[in-house]
């Protein structure tokens, strides 16, 4: 990213793959709206190069590898022309039509390699719907979480539901659910445990689709620069449709089952349903520790209930060992967010016992099992 900073013409820009996606896709994963800010220099460079790029966009990019060999020869020959026509001109002269000749030929390559790449790898722009456009089009106050960190992080909501923020990842949500709805907004990957409401139905918009629950817990796996979403249930029941934001969506809805898939394909606008996630080898390498623990317990020691439960969040809890060392339990946490499990255990041990969380570190206080 710091390789930017060191731009200073045109040309540096149109080279880079992140610019054109910025430009071209809206798709702003590297920050080069704050970027551009920065400075007014900077500004009318990125501006310049912008009008240059959206001018080169070509609509109808189906385009022959022979056909795309043709036009860059035809050009490089109009180059060469130009070159001899003013190479008895003054020098400085010389000089400047030699790199504005060069810029547009930088130019002109840059946008068959383009066409080219956005052919046959990239999503269609009148598909794409982007994290920034779902938080635009959301009226309400919204909290953002980020998470740049190596490790995944633990965001508690207002209506106890719990998720698990993946590296690279971002949450917008409200500080409070209101109205007869709850939504949040994702860019990455999240597991979510949603606290059950059947009243007020819980939706997950993530790039081109919407996840539809009222308690359960799922995966969702939606980064801007892949081709497709990918949702995995865990337990209870999932409807997943596309987002009305797209153009030519269809009202059609996919049900999801515990151990069941969906993979949506973006560049399509396709639903591929998996329900042998066994079968499937992406998904069987992608499944995390909270996806394979059991959370049904009868009479397990409290400190392996915690080291579970340790396990499947990647957090750690701190608890009175001496105090707790005899504890057993049984019960069934399956179902619950995180703070819900806590508050089963520490109801279960009794004795005055709480917890407390400050992000990925949970201490609980005890006198003791009952």
């Amino acid at each position: 990213m710091q390789k930017r900073n060191n731009y200073t013409e045109i040309e540096d820009l149109l080279s880079d793959q992140s610019f054109q996606s910025w430009v071209l896709l809206k798709i702003d994963e590297q920050g080069w709206e704050e970027w551009t800010l920065e400075n007014r220099q900077r500004a009318k460079l990125v501006e310049d190069a912008r009008l240059l790029l959206l001018a080169m966009k070509v609509t109808d990019i189906n385009l022959s590898q022979n056909e795309i060999y043709s036009a860059l020869e035809s050009t490089w020959k109009k180059i060469e022309e130009k070159e001899s026509f003013y190479r008895n001109t003054k020098s400085k002269i010389v000089h400047l039509k030699k790199y504005l000749l060069g810029g547009v030929a930088a130019a002109i390559l840059l946008c068959f390699l383009s066409i080219w790449v956005f052919k046959n790898n990239s999503i269609t722009s009148n598909t794409v719907v982007t994290y920034n456009e779902l938080i635009e089009e959301n009226n309400e106050g919204l909290v953002e979480q980020t998470n740049n960190s190596d490790i995944s992080q633990i965001i508690t909501l207002s209506d106890g539901s719990s998720v698990l923020l993946q590296p690279k990842s971002k949450l917008s949500y409200p500080k409070i659910f209101t109205g007869n709805e709850r939504k949040v907004y994702l860019s990455g990957e999240g597991f979510f445990e949603i606290s059950k409401n059947p009243k007020k139905p819980f939706f997950v918009y993530a790039n081109e689709i919407v996840t539809r629950v009222v308690g359960t817990s799922f995966r969702i796996k939606a980064y801007q620069d892949q081709q497709n979403v990918e949702v995995l249930v865990r337990t209870g029941k999932v409807r997943v449709k596309s987002n009305s934001l797209i153009s030519n969506a269809t009202n059609n809805e996919v049900i999801l089952l515990p151990n069941q898939a969906l993979r949506f394909i973006r560049k399509d606008l396709v639903f591929n349903k998996i329900t042998n996630i066994t079968k499937d080898e992406v998904l069987v390498k992608s499944v995390g520790n909270i996806e394979q623990l059991s959370f049904e317990f009868n009479d397990i020691p409290i400190a392996q209930i915690f080291e579970t439960i340790e396990q499947a969040y990647l957090v750690n809890i701190d608890y009175p060992k001496d105090k707790l060392n005899d504890c057993h339990l049984t019960t069934s946490l399956s179902d619950q967010p995180l703070p819900e499990k806590l508050k089963i255990i520490c109801k279960s041990i009794g004795n005055d016992t709480s917890f407390e969380m400050n992000g990925n570190q949970i201490t609980i206080t005890s006198k003791g099992c009952n």
